[in-house]
């Protein structure tokens, strides 16, 4: 079922051929609210999922498998619908992240799911007594996918949330309007209306949605727009999944190869000119390693994006807005005393308005006052603060701040290592690159603090999506029921002799 913006409603409909607008004040009748349309929704959904048979094996697997076939029988429409929106995506970008390592999340889930739904025998205090733990679908899960990777993070959830048996109501975001309406146009064709709806709309059919009382609701987006998110959720205890962002910190450690540092970074900082919410945030650099650092981030731009421009390689950034608010950090820091060196190709503009293109910053001699060290960046500038060289001072100044979603360390000694890894707190930390961990299955992927709440991926994304829920199955005897059953005389005797054995 998908949901479309009608005037000031939505309107069901199953194929995009329809197009009328049936509540619509007529006749009399009052045009029904927003949030009732998606109360209906939810409220028939539902119902579907409580009368019907618990989702078997052989059906979620259909449904992942029918989620993969929706992306690869439709990936050259997707690479155009997603560069549309973006004024310029590198196709490339496009089908690695956004649809190939969707696809494999999908392919894992519908390969181990069997294994993942066998029950978990408990342990008993007695014999003959039984538990055991059972993973139960919790039912219709909300989704609010953000645009910078489009479809996978709208089928990555999916493929945890079918998994675990329930059905969904999506909500991507109204800035890939191209992909939004392809996604509404496809989804009717490979799923029933009961498996998975789509509701398309601006901020505020967003807010009406998180509102709504979903059995888990799943958000991906900014910090700010989660603490709302969450709080539209708790007024209806509804538990939530947060992907949020913040700053994800990279520290070069003195016994690094510079080089390669700066390399595999600046392989991540370019990948969709920035814009992952894993994007190394800030660089933690030892002193006497500035210069060199800056000659191997040229070298590396020399090498990887001669032109940029007119590079099919680089992307857009992705509104006017965005593509302003970046400029706007760069000229912030320059006004406060920062040292800014573009990687733009020799003869190029560092920036252009027309093709929303920046060439990738380097911001030098950062202090905390400058916003490009306070907000999440989303975009091609690297602030680098420089330290003593002493990892123990990088982890003071990244303990200071909020938790990241994601940190990177470069270093070979591994008691150094040990340290970053047990003295910090993040969503994950990878040692000697850059966002590898987020293409890993067998991995959760997910923030702590202000970074999220909750991970998925993998069996992590079942277990995520499922209630354990505990069976228990009496004795003949009834012994520990027996327990509880007065006159207490007698077993309070025993108890107290229990009690009072110092062995």
């Amino acid at each position: 079922m998908i949901l479309y913006p009608c005037q000031n409603s939505l309107v069901s409909r199953q194929t995009p051929a329809r197009v009328s607008c049936p509540h619509l004040e007529t006749h009399g009748k009052k045009i029904m609210s927003l949030q009732q349309e998606l109360l209906h929704v939810l409220h028939t959904m539902k119902q579907a999922h409580l009368q019907n048979e618990p989702a078997s094996a052989e059906l979620r697997r259909d449904r992942l498998l029918r989620s993969v076939a929706l992306i690869r029988e439709n990936h050259a429409a997707f690479t155009a619908a997603i560069s549309a929106d973006f004024g310029h995506r590198s196709a490339y970008q496009t089908q690695v992240a956004d649809l190939m390592t969707t696809i494999n999340m999908l392919q894992h889930s519908a390969e181990h799911l069997e294994q993942w739904m066998q029950p978990e025998i408990a342990e008993v205090p007695v014999a003959g007594m039984q538990a055991r733990i059972e993973p139960q679908p919790l039912g219709v899960v909300g989704i609010i996918s953000p645009w910078n990777f489009p479809i996978n993070l709208a089928f990555g959830p999916l493929a945890g949330v079918f998994a675990a048996g329930n059905t969904a109501m999506l909500k991507p975001s109204e800035l890939t309007p191209h992909t939004t309406a392809l996604l509404a146009e496809l989804v009717p064709r490979y799923f029933a209306a009961d498996e998975l709806s789509v509701v398309l709309g601006n901020a505020s059919v967003g807010q009406a949605f998180s509102a709504l009382p979903f059995d888990h609701l799943v958000f991906t987006g900014s910090t700010a727009v989660g603490k709302h998110v969450m709080r539209a959720a708790a007024e209806n205890l509804v538990p939530v999944t947060l992907e949020l962002g913040g700053k994800s910190p990279v520290v070069i450690d003195a016994d690094a190869d510079v080089a390669t540092a700066a390399a595999r970074t600046l392989t991540i900082k370019t990948f969709n000119a920035g814009q992952i919410c894993i994007s190394p945030d800030y660089l933690l650099l030892p002193y006497a390693a500035e210069a060199e650092f800056i000659t191997a981030s040229q070298q590396f731009m020399q090498q990887t994006y001669p032109t940029l421009q007119s590079n099919v390689d680089y992307t857009a950034i992705i509104s006017a807005r965005h593509y302003q608010r970046l400029i706007d950090l760069i000229e912030d820091a320059r006004a406060k005393g920062a040292r800014i060196i573009s990687l733009a190709p020799a003869g190029e503009p560092d920036f252009d308005a027309q093709s929303r293109k920046i060439a990738p910053h380097l911001i030098l001699n950062v202090s905390e006052e400058m916003a490009v060290m306070q907000e999440e960046i989303f975009g091609p500038l690297l602030p680098i603060k420089s330290y003593s060289g002493e990892v123990e001072q990088a982890i003071r100044y990244i303990n200071a701040h909020p938790r990241p979603l994601a940190a990177y360390y470069f270093g070979h000694d591994e008691q150094r290592q040990k340290l970053m890894a047990q003295h910090t707190t993040s969503g994950a930390l990878v040692i000697n690159d850059v966002m590898t961990h987020a293409s890993l299955d067998s991995l959760p992927f997910g923030g702590v603090g202000a970074s999220g709440i909750g991970a998925y991926h993998g069996i992590h994304g079942f277990r995520r999506f499922s209630h354990a829920k505990p069976i228990v199955i009496q004795d003949e005897a009834g012994t520990t029921n027996l327990r509880l059953r007065a006159p207490y005389q007698d077993k309070r005797a025993a108890l107290t002799a229990l009690l009072n054995n110092q062995h």
